[in-house]
């Protein structure tokens, strides 16, 4: 009886029932599907051929005895029994017993297909004296014996061609024997100055003050000063600079220096987009005309006039 049993499945499906089995080891029974699925009894003769089939050996099951137990009328009990005993699962015989009394014998199947067909024998234990009265019910439980049959002996099956087996694919995950790449290298600002170094610098030291975990040392603040110097080039503000190294660190913090180096160098954002370069205001040698270039000289129109011979274009007062 030490059945495994099943245990739930890992995700539920999305309707209809849902199972939510436990081991047992002890107090339980193994049905067949046979009766507990069966779809032509009732629902009433599946319970009690269930009932019945947990019972021990030589326990009255007679219509008596099961009303005085379930709260079902005798009739709809013995209903119940007939389909029993219409659809294979119960077998009740009289036989006469000890003094000449008739007793009932009832022999319950789990399989009645194969007991049909002889595949198994119920081998019946000793069951007690029946009582005195008016109705005794003895229940043998069934101890299916397989019959064993004659085996022919192996025949030896040929041997398999050899069957060219394509060589594994190069492994895409290193050894654990494999060097290491170095690591990356902390950020350092493009130009920088002693101006944005001193603000980098302030930043890391007053960490601990809204983030008690990031306490650290002189030699700390100054090897990491290099990495926000590059972020504060970039145009990110001290407070956000200061929320994106502190924010949800992991708990126990036992190196607040090595997270903020990881930090610095993962999280580093994109440089400010260059920007549009000015062309300076020029004025023009002709018509003393305002223009824009990088070089002096002639504005347009100018450039127009001389382009087909004409003569310098002056401002008339």
């Amino acid at each position: 009886m030490g059945t495994q049993q099943v245990s739930a499945p890992s995700r539920a499906p999305s309707a209809g029932v849902v199972h939510i089995n436990i081991r047992l080891t002890d107090g339980y029974t193994i049905i067949s599907n046979r009766l507990a699925q069966h779809r032509g009894m009732s629902l009433l003769a599946i319970g009690l051929g269930t009932h019945i089939q947990s019972l021990p050996g030589g326990r009255r099951i007679g219509v008596k005895a099961l009303a005085a137990i379930f709260p079902e009328s005798e009739v709809r009990i013995a209903a119940a029994l007939r389909e029993l005993e219409r659809h294979g699962f119960l077998r009740r015989t009289r036989e006469r017993g000890c003094g000449g009394r008739f007793a009932t014998r009832t022999e319950s199947y789990n399989h009645p297909e194969a007991a049909a067909r002889g595949a198994v024998r119920a081998v019946p234990t000793p069951a007690p004296e029946p009582e005195a009265g008016p109705e005794t019910e003895v229940v043998p439980v069934p101890v299916p014996v397989p019959v064993t049959e004659a085996v022919p002996p192996p025949v030896a099956a040929p041997a398999p061609a050899p069957v060219s087996v394509p060589a594994p694919p190069s492994r895409l995950v290193p050894p654990p024997t494999a060097p290491k790449p170095p690591p990356r290298p902390l950020p350092t600002p493009c130009e920088p100055s002693a101006a944005l170094s001193a603000e980098a610098a302030r930043l890391l030291a007053g960490l601990h003050v809204g983030a008690p975990l990031f306490v650290l040392s002189g030699a700390d603040v100054e090897r990491l000063t290099p990495g926000v110097a590059a972020w504060l080039e970039r145009g990110v503000r001290p407070e956000a600079v200061r929320a994106a190294l502190t924010d949800d660190p992991p708990v126990p913090l036992r190196h607040p220096a090595k997270l903020l180096r990881h930090r610095l160098i993962a999280l580093l954002p994109p440089p400010r987009p260059a920007a549009a370069p000015v062309v300076p205001l020029q004025t023009c040698d002709d018509c003393d005309r305002a223009f824009r270039s990088s070089v002096p000289g002639y504005c347009g129109e100018c450039n127009e006039i001389r382009a087909y011979g004409g003569g310098p274009s002056l401002l008339t007062v």
